[in-house]
């Protein structure tokens, strides 16, 4: 069969396909034109999930009506502008779009009108109906400026597509998602979205800034993300990351609520998704997925935009910086937030308070539900409490000037911090009671502390361990006979170049011939663990992110399955200095907040939380 030329309108079709995958992959095009073109205001509406009616609306700089005709052109673009020589640069893009695809790509797959008028012009408009241009005629535009674009019965042009598309329902929600996108990385812009005539979303414009990108967060991840979400914002050899990052006990099921912009884009990025699963590494399990919004600021020379149509994967040109700095800002932040929990803690235990009606504590009750000695040491409903009674845990005072006990560190304000004059002034408070082998009650101020008393402690003998790693060489363990790992020479040659890196960290490897690597030592704290298996995984590691990941992992792993281990164990009853030095140094140690899996260690009800459990407000 001889080579053609394919027709134009096939080209075009065909393109359609890369780059109008559903309604809201046009959407998104369209909604990046207009902020390419400086709109402050973008109108969004969608009737049948989109594949009905499309209509974006802006106040952006509009187009003159010569420019109409190359606007529905193939990769004609507004957004490259040629040098002195006539050659175009695509190493610094500084806009959302820049390949001149979007607009003959949905004009050749449906029916599409764009009515523009520029500043101090005439409004105009030309249609495109399955890839057949009509002429430019004047139109009416109800703004001074800005552009309208109209799009019905996206791919009737190729009933194919139509088939695989999902459900209406399903569509909107694409498209519903999208714009929260996109108004995310735009919070100086208003968005308004219609899903067939009724308002979904109303976004004024936020002031350009942190504050203003919260409000919007706010608006489109509830409250309660503002109420949890740390503050990130670090730099690094000219790159920039800030936006917000929830606390680890303020986690998600699934990486739904992860949102990753590079440079106002909004992207899907294996590395960026990776990076922000590490920073998370040490506090979440590995169902648990964390909440953030983060934006990269990067010179458009280190990253590359162009990698596919759709322009939604990137690729860096230094990854391991960038990963470094996300990893780093990340725990930087978590770190800063000491024993901070997520105000969500509370509200799901007031949720499961019921009112009590009272009928259920009556004398012939008691026995049959199981109270032993009665209630606060009552012996039995005739005989009161002695006025003099002491009862465990409440009768001691929570010492002022205590000495922790033995297994405990030093208090913080025995290390040169001034003594409080009551450890009730203290965040967590002075503790009253422990209930039930497990959980401390401390007071406050203003209302109570619930601490698990082993969750707590097995966070703070995990920090201790991790900061001995980090102030020297972890203990090596040598192998009786050294092993020998199999890999590709690439692998290996990856592998043998982060050997003084993989020495810190306890393991020892030389290379052994082409693509083999020997292991001489092993870190102690992995026991006897499978090299091969180790070195494979650090191997991919390197591939895909340029660290070696997995021996810090499993090394964490390791670590927090020992400090779970060595710490104080449910059941076992402490005394009140002991309960308050674990309080002191909750407060002292960065991330006491929640366990190593990502559960709260404390829980705190404020006075106004508990008087209204009892109709106090």
């Amino acid at each position: 069969m001889p080579i053609r030329r394919l027709p134009p309108e096939t080209v075009n079709r065909i393109a359609a396909g890369e780059v109008v995958e559903r309604p809201a992959s046009a959407i998104k095009e369209l909604v990046e034109n207009a902020l390419d073109a400086g709109a402050r205001r973008i109108e969004i509406q969608a009737d049948g999930g989109g594949l009905s009616r499309i209509l974006i609306a802006d106040d952006g700089h509009g187009m003159a009506p010569d420019q109409l005709a190359l606007a529905v052109e193939r990769h004609a673009t507004s957004k490259l502008e040629p040098d002195d020589a006539g050659d175009v640069d695509l190493l610094r893009i500084h806009t959302l779009g820049f390949r001149g695809e979007a607009l003959p790509s949905i004009g050749s797959v449906a029916r599409l009108t764009i009515t523009s008028r520029s500043a101090g012009g005439d409004a105009h408009q030309i249609t495109v109906e399955g890839g057949d241009q009509r002429p430019i005629a004047p139109a009416a535009f109800p703004g001074p400026h800005g552009a309208r674009v109209e799009v019905r019965d996206l791919f009737y042009a190729t009933p194919a597509r139509l088939k695989f598309m999902k459900s209406e329902r399903a569509e909107a929600m694409a498209i519903s998602e999208e714009i929260k996108r996109q108004a995310m990385a735009h919070e100086a812009v208003a968005f308004t979205l219609d899903l067939d005539g009724r308002t979904v979303l109303r976004l004024p414009a936020e002031h350009p800034g942190d504050e203003g990108r919260l409000k919007r967060l706010a608006a489109l991840l509830g409250r309660d993300f503002e109420a949890n979400a740390l503050l990130i914002d670090q730099s690094r050899e000219g790159i920039r990351l800030s936006g917000y990052a929830g606390l680890p006990t303020y986690s998600r099921g699934n990486g739904a609520h992860q949102y990753l912009f590079v440079n106002g884009r909004p992207v899907r990025d294996r590395l960026l998704q990776g990076a922000l699963r590490g920073a998370y590494a040490d506090f979440l399990a590995r169902d648990r997925h964390p909440a953030a919004a983060l934006f990269l600021d990067i010179d458009p020379l280190f990253v590359d935009v162009n990698v596919h149509p759709a322009k939604a994967e990137v690729r860096f040109r230094d990854p391991a910086l960038v990963r470094g700095l996300i990893v780093g800002a990340l725990r930087h932040a978590l770190a800063a937030a000491g024993h901070r929990a997520s105000t969500t803690v509370a509200d799901s235990v007031m949720a499961g308070f019921t009112a009590h009606t009272g009928a259920a504590f009556s004398p012939s009750s008691q026995a049959s539900q199981g109270f032993a000695g009665g209630f606060s040491g009552w012996t039995g409903w005739d005989r009161p409490v002695a006025a003099n009674q002491d009862i465990p845990g409440l009768s001691e005072r929570s010492a002022r000037v205590e000495s922790p006990p033995p297994g405990f560190p030093a208090w913080p304000e025995q290390s040169g911090a001034p003594n409080p004059a009551d450890p009730i002034d203290q965040p967590l408070g002075a503790a009253r009671a422990q209930v039930h082998g497990t959980y401390i009650v401390a007071q406050t101020r203003d209302g109570i502390v619930v601490v698990d008393q082993h969750a707590a402690h097995e966070r703070l003998v995990y920090e201790r361990m991790k900061a001995q790693m980090a102030q020297g060489s972890v203990t090596r363990q040598a192998l009786l006979t050294p092993e020998v790992v199999e890999l590709d020479p690439a692998e290996a040659d990856r592998v043998i170049a982060r050997a003084d890196e993989l020495a810190q960290l306890g393991l020892i490897v030389e290379p052994f011939g082409g693509g083999a690597v020997l292991v001489r030592e092993t870190p102690a704290l992995l026991g006897d663990t499978n090299v091969q298996g180790l070195i494979r995984d650090i191997a991919d590691d390197l591939a895909e992110h340029g660290a070696a990941l997995a021996l810090s992992e499993r090394l964490g792993e390791v670590c927090g399955t020992m400090a779970c281990h060595g710490s104080v164990r449910a059941g076992r009853v402490l005394s009140a200095p002991e309960m308050n030095a674990l309080l002191r140094q909750m407060e002292a140690t960065p991330h006491s907040g929640q366990c190593n899996h990502g559960r709260p260690t404390y829980v705190e009800l404020k006075l106004a939380d508990l008087e209204k459990l009892f109709g106090r407000r």
